[in-house]
């Protein structure tokens, strides 16, 4: 029976364009998680187009594109090779028009450039950009300096920056930046950011360190996915207000259960143990582990077990070119 579908599919040019190449899931994910759950006609589903960290280790840097009804609408963060990823997944960025910064260290910024000028050459008509992220900080007391993301936005596409000529490239572009500052209170609450009919965005303030971060909701269509970002233990209750009941919550996983992790490691993500605790206390339907470092990546049994030991609802680890859905 092979020989004969190799003999069919060697014809002619047309039948091996027509010829279907099945590619068996990873353990631990369904079909339509696979390859895109098309059958079941989701509203609200996403693609990863990079589930790695700050390392070359063979993933793209995070990276999300969630879809609404089928057509690509937000992206979450642009970390390196996240522009490889798209042009694999074969989505057209037409109506791309919301990007969402969680915050703005290299491995999820890298890649804007090259999105937003994928976007550019996708259509000839007017494009306006809704972007959001976090505000600046100043480099005191040893810390980093961070740009606000108007700023960046200034640095990378105004008048003057790096890449403004990508601002009438191929077609007139608005970029309309946000900075999430108010979010950056004691106690915050989740505030929605935009709305589009039955879309809704909601943020909080998230901990990471010394780089500003934000933690981002999607609701459409009666679902929801929630982005923790990178975020450490301290910013687990501000991450638990909004990830209340969200039916996909995606979690960067970098760190090991201490004391398995450089300890430095932990004033920056969040362990197994934690996670699993966050996502029950908090309802979550599903758990997607995503910016996975190699250490977590060649731990996944123990890092699952310490997870479920109070988390029992499913839970996968991300891939780049992963589908998933609410």
């Amino acid at each position: 029976m092979i020989k004969t579908f190799a003999r069919l599919c060697q014809r002619s040019a047309f039948i091996m364009l027509s010829c279907l190449v099945l590619v068996l899931p990873a353990q631990g994910q369904t079909v339509a998680e696979s390859i895109g759950p098309t059958a079941d006609n989701a509203r609200l589903r996403m693609i990863v187009l990079g589930s790695g960290g700050p390392g070359a280790t063979g993933r793209a840097g995070s990276a999300y594109l969630v879809l609404l009804d089928n057509v690509p609408r937000v992206l979450i963060d642009a970390g390196p090779g996240s522009f490889a990823r798209l042009g694999e997944a074969h989505l057209s960025v037409e109506q791309m028009d919301i990007v969402l910064l969680t915050h703005l260290h290299i491995d999820h910024t890298g890649e804007l450039p090259g999105m937003f000028k994928a976007r550019a050459v996708s259509s000839d008509g007017d494009i306006q950009f809704h972007v959001y992220g976090p505000e600046g900080r100043s480099g005191k007391r040893g810390n980093a300096t961070f740009p606000s993301t108007t700023r960046l936005m200034q640095l990378l596409f105004e008048h003057n920056g790096a890449y403004a000529y990508l601002k009438n490239f191929s077609a007139p572009m608005t970029i309309d930046a946000h900075n999430l500052s108010t979010l950056i209170r004691p106690n915050p609450q989740a505030k929605v950011i935009f709305t589009d009919g039955e879309l809704k965005i909601s943020a909080i303030a998230g901990h990471h360190r010394d780089a500003p971060a934000i933690i981002y909701r999607i609701d459409y269509a009666g679902k929801s996915i929630t982005f923790s970002g990178d975020i450490d233990a301290s910013g687990l209750p501000d991450l638990q207000k909004i990830a209340q009941d969200t039916d996909l919550l995606v979690f960067n996983s970098v760190v090991l259960d201490p004391p398995e992790s450089p300890e430095i490691l932990y004033t920056l993500h969040t362990p197994p143990k934690a996670i699993g605790q966050l996502a029950q206390s908090a309802g979550v339907k599903k758990i997607l582990l995503s910016h996975l470092s190699q250490a977590v990546d060649h731990a996944r049994p123990e890092v699952e077990l310490s997870i479920r030991s109070a988390y029992p609802g499913p839970l996968l680890f991300a891939e780049d070119g992963l589908w998933a859905t609410p």
